[in-house]
């Protein structure tokens, strides 16, 4: 899909969070005097649209200072709304940079079950193939059937080897076989995909941790990234799941899936401000094409409805 499609794409995913706070700002600011009732309402309507306290203390701080006392517009609000938004999200937009001279660069992805993990790794996948590298695929969430065969799939559109083992096998052992077929091949990037039952997070942890232990014995870099995918449409949820998996293992960056299903789209900005991670790419649909890097401006102003 070219860029002009996904930004549309981005556009009507974002629709259901933009409406909120465009709605909002419509309905406080006509034309209004920027006093202190008005930015009340303001930070309010910011907290209710997922950014979060802190994003929403930050933008009113910086209304306060440069526009109080003045009459504003709703437009002039939505347009210095989408500038605030951008410059806390510029710092974490960072692409996801493959290297080459790995051979191969180990990715992890985690993640609680829903999130889109599986298929989010196909899309990476479909993603490196398309720019000559070489991805191999790990179906490491042994114990879900459903996603070894989702990733079957996907390493068949992408023409892709997908590593898997019998049902419930060990996920370590998996890894370490994996990286071990990867660096014969000579492949560019090996794709772990894992478990993500949070309710025994006891288990979850020493299932990664020893999947990491194990491809260290191979590659003591390894993993080179750590991917923690998130669901917009869980909101503050995702604040609490980012907490728990970097106690578990070091999450080196983000992906936000789901964001054509949620008015909570906020929640990439309190994420932003909360933990500086990068965010390396936000999903709005089901195809390949819909899993794009994450871009602060066009992301910031399509949540504010700014044309």
């Amino acid at each position: 899909m070219a860029l002009g499609g996904f930004l549309s794409r981005l556009k009507q995913g974002l629709a259901r969070s933009s409406a909120k706070i465009t709605g909002g700002i419509e309905g406080v600011f006509t034309r209004r005097k920027l006093d202190d009732a008005a930015l009340e309402e303001l930070e309010d309507l910011l907290i209710s649209a997922d950014l979060g306290t802190d994003v929403a203390a930050r933008v009113i701080a910086a209304f306060r200072r440069t526009r109080f006392g003045r009459e504003v517009t709703d437009e002039e609000v939505k347009t210095a709304l989408a500038e605030e938004i951008a410059a806390i999200l510029a710092p974490v937009a960072q692409p996801l940079v493959i290297d080459r001279s790995l051979k191969p660069h180990v990715v992890l992805v985690v993640g609680v079950n829903g999130t889109g993990k599986t298929t989010t790794i196909g899309k990476l996948a479909q993603t490196y193939a398309q720019q000559g590298l070489r991805p191999v695929l790990v179906a490491g969430d042994t114990f879900r059937a459903a996603a070894v065969e989702q990733l079957q799939i996907w390493g068949e559109r992408t023409g892709a080897p997908v590593m898997a083992g019998p049902p419930n096998a060990d996920a370590a052992g998996l890894a370490f076989d994996s990286l071990t077929r990867a660096r014969a091949d000579g492949a560019d990037v090996l794709l772990i995909d894992t478990a993500g039952r949070l309710h025994n997070k006891s288990a979850l942890m020493q299932e990664l941790e020893k999947i990491i232990r194990v491809l260290r014995k191979q590659d003591p870099t390894a993993p080179h990234s750590v991917l923690l995918v998130l669901d917009a449409t869980t909101g503050q949820n995702a604040i609490q799941q980012v907490q728990v998996f970097r106690e578990m293992v070091a999450v080196t960056g983000l992906i936000v899936t789901k964001l054509d299903g949620s008015a909570r789209g906020g929640i990439v900005v309190a994420l932003a401000e909360e933990f500086g991670l990068p965010v390396h790419a936000v999903g709005v649909g089901e195809q390949a094409g819909d899993l794009r890097p994450f871009e602060a401006v066009a992301f910031a102003r399509g949540l504010v409805g700014v044309e």
